[in-house]
């Protein structure tokens, strides 16, 4: 199993989320070392994702000196959610099974769609996001799911990530964008287009609503 992460130079040099200019007709928001975006191949309308600016291959891996940061970017998804959409699920491949080697958490409305801890599929309730830094940089590999009661860590391992995909995600996925099975990554960029572009004007109304709120940019 893997431990913790190696970066190296080809990493950033073939990393699309390193170069801003590829993904800049998606960006929402910069930070100081993040950036909030939207997916390029959207589940369902209000798909983000938060991205650290440096290349990291997961969140076990930023360190903590951005928690902060990264708290308060989460919460500001989250009052977008509540406001625009429905509450937040978090998620993040953590590497496993991840398509861009670079840290990225998924932020999807998907409502009141919860893990049941009964199952007992995952190895951790999260109460630190250290708790993730040192599973990764231990164990290594995992994955995290975040929904509106508890944070968890699971094991990097086929059979949990299905059911976790088929029984929580899948549900909330197709609860919100009408379909009654899975698109192709193909079918999610045609039509998420017109997604995206609701997000982004959603998006730009929430921003002039927060400052009239007195929230900082």
């Amino acid at each position: 199993m893997q431990q913790g992460s190696s970066i190296t130079q080809a990493d950033e040099k073939s990393c699309t989320f390193c170069h801003s200019a590829a993904i800049a007709p998606y960006i929402l928001k910069e930070s100081q070392n993040f950036r909030i975006v939207t997916d390029h191949a959207p589940l369902v309308e209000g798909h983000l994702l938060i991205i650290p600016k440096e290349h990291y291959r997961c969140y076990g891996d930023v360190p903590a000196v951005l928690d902060e940061e990264l708290f308060t970017l989460k919460d500001e998804v989250k009052r977008f959610f509540e406001r625009f959409y429905a509450p937040i699920i978090y998620w993040e491949h953590g590497i496993f099974r991840q398509t861009v080697f670079h840290a990225h958490l998924h932020c999807f409305p998907f409502g009141e769609i919860v893990y049941d801890l009964s199952q007992d599929m995952h190895v951790q309730v999260v109460k630190q996001q250290d708790d993730i830094r040192q599973w990764f940089h231990h164990q290594g590999h995992y994955f995290y799911l975040e929904d509106t009661h508890h944070a968890m860590l699971f094991p990097p391992e086929l059979e949990p990530y299905t059911r976790i995909i088929q029984d929580v995600l899948r549900p909330g996925a197709l609860g919100r964008n009408g379909h009654t099975q899975w698109r192709s990554v193909p079918q999610r960029i045609e039509e998420g287009k017109a997604l995206i572009r609701s997000t982004i004007e959603r998006w730009q109304v929430f921003q002039q609503q927060e400052q009239e709120a007195g929230y900082a940019n």
